[in-house]
């Protein structure tokens, strides 16, 4: 018998979000069977699940949950060993933990010490560092882009994990940010400082018209060799959504070794394990080609990055986008195969932010459509 108690989110007035829920009447430090089945549960509903006043939690503890979702998992980080890291664009913004190699330290700002980590300096992953064109410095403070919108995952021989804890240690108040999409829509959101963003997967696939269903259906995505270092020399669209094609890609023959069986072709549509529905989840940044039904292959890069763009816009549509409010000691489980999420926000120097992040590459690849995970291995390039 459980005392947990799972609430929905209350979705804001003119808000189509329909997904997170809080949990409150758990020890994750003391989980039972019939906790964790809750929680369980609710992850595969709600996609997005929040536990307050967690502080106390351990990296131990932040990790044993995040693996009990995939027992089977390596306890290895979900981007496994960084190869190449001064190319890698995630090598700067990660701190391990000595004494929990699984779990990582994010955030912005000087730490004096933390958790066998001494004098550190984080950096928040700012838009201009990734963006083509960029918010200019006198409307930094109270302007910011939704940064990149990805899965976490190293779509290189390693499986997608099946969900990320984020746990916020400390973190700046007081002051909030116009989000600009800057793609000509007119589009922005209000959004707290440093939030992360959501997007659900499902309700973009919803959202999709009878014949692009039917594409999303049967249609396969081709991530890049080493796509981290592959992508380094491009520059992402202004609304975090994928790349602008420039060329500027790094070719194939300047990365290191390419191994054939670990380039992942993986369905568009991944299948919710527990509801069965269908989200399209497609790392953006990262595309490099389309598999068809027909088995036609679409290699023109641009052309596969405006039909993916076209088909995950209307997901990242102020009204359907969550973006939480992180207070200190929220414990947020997202699960990593049914929702999009982006870093969001530019911080002062002096404003330090410090959270743990824990995933694990996952024992299994995603379901599509048809019940099939990845078993395709991609043709020479």
């Amino acid at each position: 018998m459980s005392s947990a108690v799972v609430t929905p989110l209350v979705a804001p007035e003119g808000s189509k979000i329909d997904f997170g829920a809080t949990i409150s009447g758990v020890d994750i430090e003391n989980l039972t069977d019939a906790d964790f089945e809750i929680i369980r549960q609710a992850l595969y509903t709600h996609q997005v699940v929040i536990f307050k006043s967690q502080s106390h939690v351990s990296p131990k503890a932040q990790y044993l949950l995040t693996q009990r979702f995939d027992p089977l998992a390596s306890p290895s980080y979900g981007h496994g060993k960084t190869v190449d890291a001064k190319r890698s664009i995630l090598h700067p913004d990660l701190k391990t933990i000595p004494h929990q190699p699984q779990v990582q330290v994010i955030g912005n700002g000087f730490v004096p010490s933390y958790e066998g980590l001494s004098n550190i300096t984080l950096r928040h992953p700012h838009h201009r560092t990734f963006h083509a064109t960029v918010i200019p410095d006198k409307d930094d403070l109270d302007y910011t882009r939704f940064y990149r919108w990805h899965i976490d995952a190293a779509l290189y021989g390693l499986a997608p994990p099946v969900v990320t804890t984020l746990l916020a240690v400390k973190v700046p108040k007081g002051r909030r940010q116009t989000c600009r999409y800057d793609d000509g829509t007119g589009d922005e959101l209000d959004v707290p400082l440093g939030t992360t963003a959501f997007s659900s997967g499902y309700a973009t696939y919803e959202a999709l018209s009878e014949a692009d269903k039917e594409f999303a259906r049967s249609t396969k995505v081709e991530y890049a060799p080493h796509p981290y270092i592959w992508m380094s020399g491009a520059k992402s669209r202004p609304d975090g959504l994928g790349m602008v094609s420039e060329g500027k890609e790094i070719p194939l023959e300047d990365l290191p070794p390419i191994e054939q069986d670990k380039i992942q072709i993986l369905p568009l549509l991944w299948k919710n394990p527990v509801t069965g529905k269908l989200a399209l989840q497609v790392h953006p940044s990262a595309i490099r080609k389309l598999h068809l039904g027909d088995g036609t292959v679409v290699e023109d890069l641009q052309q596969v990055r405006e039909i993916i763009h076209r088909l995950q816009r209307p997901g990242i549509a102020p009204e359907r986008v969550y973006a939480h409010d992180w207070e200190e000691g929220d414990l947020v489980l997202f699960h990593n195969r049914g929702v999009l999420h982006s870093v969001v926000g530019a911080f002062a120097e002096d404003e330090v932010r410090l959270f743990r992040q824990c995933n694990v590459a996952a024992s299994h690849f995603p379901e599509g459509p048809d019940g099939l995970a990845k078993v395709e291995v991609a043709a020479a390039a």
